[in-house]
């Protein structure tokens, strides 16, 4: 049997990505999303959450592009002096990440700090992720995974993206998938430690690769291709307003594209839409 986890990112970021979700929720066509704790709609999205409880919610755990939720002078190392915002860039955070001028302590601080932001608001939540798949560094995940044990929190994203699926994503550059092959290297370890740490995912996530080119052609061409096991569906979708026109993102005609794209899941009755909260540790999906 396949089972799919269909989860939206940037939950919070904008009241447009937040009413896509909403939607797409009621349509059966989202089964979870994760909630960026400091983001200019968080609050509109705590209280679409708080009143939508079938919602699986995450927390999207944010340790660049974007502000934090503690102060930074306690996280140093994470933010920009100038700004006190964290670095803008995936290769200013991993450069510093490598170099060792970030410290582990200050990244569990901070994701702890996010997940409890969300969780003092008074949402349950299923899982963590992080905001450009960050956790799939070793450096990052052990850090992270203990604030969200801390919580209580058990299930988390696997971020890396099965070759079948690679294979199936019909529009995405050969850029793009060069670099998801070449990060594809680091599961191994990655698994290990999620599996030792006692925390449950996915046999692997799709969409990695078509992410700001999931249109209805790729997503039915990895639908179609879906074998047995428990996957997860990353998508992001949203309404191309005005407000996102403010956000500093690549994905902005592109969350109209996936959000009328979801509703192709419909033509898929025989896959099984669950949540991060169907899964348990220790059960066999995914470690």
């Amino acid at each position: 049997m396949s089972r799919l986890i269909v989860n939206a990112d940037d939950f919070g970021l904008t009241a447009g990505i937040n009413r896509a979700i909403a939607e797409l929720h009621r349509e059966r066509a989202i089964t979870s999303a994760t909630l960026m704790a400091r983001a200019a709609a968080t609050a509109e999205a705590v209280r679409t959450a708080r009143a939508t409880t079938t919602l699986g919610v995450g927390c999207h755990i944010v340790l660049l592009d974007g502000v934090p939720v503690l102060p930074p002078a306690e996280i140093p190392t994470l933010v920009d002096r100038k700004t006190g915002q964290f670095r803008t860039t995936i290769s200013a955070f991993l450069l510093r990440l490598f170099s060792g001028r970030i410290r582990t302590a200050e990244i569990e601080a901070e994701a702890a700090a996010q997940i409890a932001c969300l969780q003092n608001q008074g949402l349950s939540l299923t899982h963590i992720d992080t905001h450009k798949h960050t956790h799939m560094f070793p450096a990052v995940l052990r850090p992270v995974l203990r604030a969200a044990r801390a919580a209580g929190i058990r299930a988390l994203r696997n971020p890396f993206e099965p070759a079948w699926a690679l294979r199936a994503s019909v529009g995405a550059s050969w850029a793009r998938l060069a670099e998801v092959m070449v990060l594809r290297r680091l599961e191994p370890a990655c698994r290990q430690i999620i599996a030792e740490a006692g925390f449950a995912t996915t046999d692997g996530t799709i969409a990695v690769a078509g992410t700001g080119v999931l249109n209805a052609a790729t997503l039915r061409s990895l639908l179609k291709q879906l074998p047995a096991g428990t996957w997860e569906l990353v998508t992001h979708p949203g309404y191309s307003d005005a407000d996102l026109a403010k956000v500093r993102t690549r994905l902005r005609a592109s969350r109209d594209i996936e959000r009328e794209a979801l509703r192709t899941l419909t033509e898929f009755p025989g896959i099984e839409l669950i949540s991060f909260a169907d899964l348990r540790p220790g059960t066999g999906a995914g470690i």
